[in-house]
């Protein structure tokens, strides 16, 4: 039976909870994402004008992995303020952080302007992004999850993972109709600041919609046990939840990086480095390549849902092994459709590595906060999940663009993806199944070091 704290909510409430969710997830996205475009298509020559084309892009996406080095940092810091002060809370501040950067990000001085100057800034304000980002990811998918009815579990918390391919649909939407409306010089001199100056419209929207929603039960069930709480172990426990993160799901965190490898690696290899291989070594305009990235993107969004369902129905290993397992598979094939320059063979290669991917992407919500009692969640989620990042997302990009200009060829970037493709299967096969956990009473320790007994009653009391 479900206890009172993991009990359906009302349709309409959850639903609410999923929008303000999906919002937020979907404008975080969006300004991230539209830095990782505007990075392979003009920040080389904006901002590092002085280099070869090329070496511009290496440079540019420099500044784009540097977004990714903050996260673990706001991992650390929204985790350990959401574990102890709510979900709700903390969202709200990392939309403000990361639509403030991102709007600030249009009004920027370019090199010609301001010199060397100009890359600083950019640097910095792409560092406030990734810290509000690693805050956001933990805290959106909790909140649906905690709130969500345990047996569709997957499904519902599958909804805030849409935000990453809505969010790159409408990045990729407006760059490819600016590109197309405006010529390359007028994009180049001011078209390319009017998506980040749009984000700030969109926090309006998020913060609006975000404000309206409750705080998780089950966080406020687990707040109220621990304000009541007396005993210094357990005052310990809320002091620091990192701690009891690292104390009793070590392997847990480290289930989660392995599993976030092949997940992070294949995404960006697909959605942002695809802009610079499809444009210099298939020949495609950028349009085209923008195009096949749009059309794939709203694919990605509709199966994500599906993933997460079936996840629910055959477990979230299952689902998550699939698309690791496809995903590797598919990198020669995608490479040598794209070769071909056909905008048909463009969107199968860029679809079909979404599609896969999105079987790793929509288990992954339920999977991650199903490992974590609740009182350490939000940091157990966000820790395994953005610490991967600084390994698998942040250099994907760069190193692909690193292999091409060493190698001349895509087979190196091909096998690079294969590898992280290896790690994830074996995080993935190494891990327990997790579907059946009741989120109100999942504390098992992963320390095996720890005597079960005891490590399970002083998590039972952090819960």
């Amino acid at each position: 039976m479900s206890s009172p704290a993991t009990a359906p909510p009302p349709p309409a409430s959850l639903k609410r909870i999923v929008a303000a969710s999906l919002i937020g997830t979907t404008i975080e996205w969006y300004d991230f994402f539209l830095y990782g475009s505007a990075a392979a298509l003009v920040f080389n020559k904006l901002f590092f004008p002085d280099s070869d084309p090329l070496m511009g892009t290496l440079l540019s996406f420099l500044t784009y992995a540097v977004g990714f080095a903050a996260r673990p940092l706001g991992a650390l810091v929204f985790g350990h303020y959401g574990d102890r002060l709510g979900r709700k809370k903390l969202l709200v501040l990392s939309l403000l952080l990361m639509g403030g950067a991102t709007f600030a990000i249009g009004l920027l001085p370019t090199h010609a302007s301001i010199g060397t100057a100009a890359p600083v800034l950019l640097t910095v304000l792409r560092l406030v992004q990734g810290f509000a980002l690693g805050g956001e990811w933990g805290g959106a998918v909790l909140l649906v999850s905690e709130h969500g009815d345990a047996r569709r579990r997957g499904f519902w918390a599958s909804w805030p993972q849409t935000g990453a391919p809505a969010g790159q649909l409408l990045a990729t939407g407006v760059l490819s109709l600016l590109t197309a409306l405006l010529s390359d010089a007028a994009f180049g001199s001011w078209g390319w600041r009017v998506p980040f100056l749009l984000s700030g419209v969109l926090v309006i929207v998020g913060l609006w919609i975000r404000l309206s929603v409750d705080e998780s039960p089950v966080f406020k069930q687990a707040l109220a046990q621990a304000e009541a709480r007396q005993a210094d172990v357990a005052a310990e426990a809320e002091k620091l939840p990192l701690v009891s993160v690292l104390r009793h799901h070590w392997r847990d965190v480290l289930v989660a990086m392995g599993a976030r490898m092949a997940e992070n690696i294949s995404y960006y290899v697909i959605t942002a480095f695809i802009l610079v291989y499809a444009t210099t070594s298939a020949g495609v305009s950028k349009q085209t390549a923008l195009n096949a990235v749009l059309i794939a993107s709203a694919v990605h969004f509709a199966v994500i849902p599906a993933w997460g369902a079936l996840s629910d129905r055959i477990g979230r290993r299952p689902v998550y092994l699939m698309g690791a397992v496809g995903v590797g598979l598919w990198m020669f094939p995608f490479f040598s459709l794209i070769d071909t320059g056909g905008f048909g063979n463009l969107i199968l290669a860029v679809t079909v590595g979404l599609v896969l991917h999105g079987a790793m992407y929509a288990p992954q919500a339920a999977f991650f906060s199903e490992m974590f009692a609740t009182r350490m969640r939000y940091s157990g989620a966000s820790i395994g999940a953005q610490f991967a990042s600084v390994a698998a997302g942040a250099p994907a990009p760069l190193i692909a663009t690193a292999l091409l200009s060493d190698y001349g060829s895509s087979t190196p970037i091909a096998l690079y993806v294969i590898a992280a493709a290896v790690l994830t299967v074996i995080a993935v096969a190494a891990a327990k199944e997790t579907r059946h956990r009741d989120l109100a009473d999942v504390a098992l320790p992963s320390s095996p070091g720890a005597d079960r007994t005891t490590a399970a009653a002083e998590d039972a009391r952090t819960v």
